[in-house]
């Protein structure tokens, strides 16, 4: 099985790890805190940091030739649970009538102070 990291243009991690690692058919996408383009933490209402962190993984899936539609499990971690029915708002906005299996979890901390992070697995099956 082939194994290729993939690094979009712009992407910013927070230690040493890759964006998302193509293994086959599969894309794992590492967590995505919510950064701004320059790689700062992007702080705001957790709706508009959910949306920051689906826009980076939108960003991870472009440069593997995917789309949101690949998308076949998500997890994401919180730091307040209280939180979830706001994330999930934003998050419904992302998918249609089938998105990809889900859990949410509550945790005590994220890195660089996040309130949030996301991350996914896509199949996406060679043409």
């Amino acid at each position: 099985m082939s194994r290729k990291a993939i690094v979009p243009r712009g992407s910013h991690t927070v230690g040493p790890y890759s964006p998302a690692i193509r293994a086959g058919d599969f894309l794992f996408i590492s967590g995505q805190i919510p950064l701004d383009p320059s790689g700062s933490p992007f702080t705001g209402p957790i709706e508009a940091q959910t949306q920051r962190c689906l826009e980076q993984i939108k960003e991870i899936l472009a440069a593997a030739g995917g789309d949101l539609k690949d998308l076949v499990k998500v997890t994401i971690y919180l730091t307040d649970i209280k939180d979830f029915e706001a994330v999930n708002r934003a998050y419904s906005a992302y998918f249609d009538l089938e998105p990809p299996a889900r859990v949410c979890l509550g945790v005590s901390a994220l890195p660089k102070g996040a309130r949030i992070e996301i991350e996914a697995v896509a199949y996406l099956p060679k043409p």
